[in-house]
């Protein structure tokens, strides 16, 4: 993989690629809020020899190896803004053939892209997104917050975020729980993403209802499928991995 720190809208994105095969799509995977490239492990080297495909991962500001956040606090559209910074990413590498891998918030923000940056954007899998906020979700970040305090959850995090741990935390939890995040919705969006996507999601998952992939395969505008896993969690690629790349695999290879 080639490491690289680059220099997006006065942030420094660190950013680990492969440049194996020519001529095809690039698969960019999108972090949830406490992950980072490392966390990531080998499933998108893994997925990339199954479909022939090179791929991009990024650490988001604040997370990883990329450079802090200026404050923890954030604004309601912070992961419209994430979708902005992607494209100026995306522009910068000059990718314009992308698919988007997203987790949790990062498949939140594949959405986001793909209705605002269609002409990049080849194929969505959004894994365990949201679009918009739930009861279970805010009891999943409560359940965090209490880990957060009683357990080593923070040192845990520290091996991969260094000192920037406190305050990638508190962006997460206390925007979620402010009382005008609580009407953050991106279904307006769907209706804008024409690319093929592919929605996935534990049955289990303990931070959103399947009413996220419910709601998201049938408002887009696109050909859209769901992938529900029984028993399963938040995390499909590490809890059921060989499902999520056999899955993914099939669905790529189809479009």
């Amino acid at each position: 993989m080639e490491e690289r720190l680059i220099e997006v809208r006065d942030q420094k994105i660190y950013t680990a690629c492969t440049h194996k095969f020519k001529n095809k799509p690039v698969i960019i995977f999108l972090h949830d809020s406490l992950g980072c490239t490392q966390l990531w492990r080998d499933f998108p080297l893994k997925l990339s020899e199954m479909v022939n495909c090179n791929v991009l991962i990024y650490d988001r500001s604040g997370y990883g190896k990329s450079g802090p956040m200026a404050t923890y606090k954030r604004p309601v559209n912070y992961m419209e803004l994430e979708a902005d910074l992607l494209n100026d990413l995306l522009v910068k590498l000059n990718i314009d053939n992308a698919i988007l891998f997203g987790h949790s918030d990062g498949g939140t923000i594949s959405l986001i892209t793909a209705a605002k940056y269609p002409e990049k954007i080849k194929a969505v899998i959004c894994e365990a997104g949201h679009i918009f906020v739930e009861d279970l979700t805010l009891k999943g970040i409560y359940d965090a917050m209490n880990a957060y305090k009683t357990t080593n959850l923070a040192e845990r995090l520290a091996k991969y975020h260094g000192d920037k741990v406190e305050t990638l935390f508190r962006a997460w939890t206390e925007t979620w729980t402010r009382e005008d995040y609580r009407s953050w919705n991106i279904e307006y969006l769907l209706k804008d993403i024409h690319c093929p996507l592919l929605f996935i999601q534990g049955e289990a998952d303990e931070y959103g209802t399947l009413d996220q992939a419910d709601k998201t395969v049938s408002q887009v505008g696109g050909m859209a499928e769901k992938y529900i896993i029984p028993g399963i969690g938040h995390t499909p690629h590490k809890e059921a991995l060989e499902l999520v790349l056999t899955k993914v695999s099939g669905f790529l290879e189809k479009i």
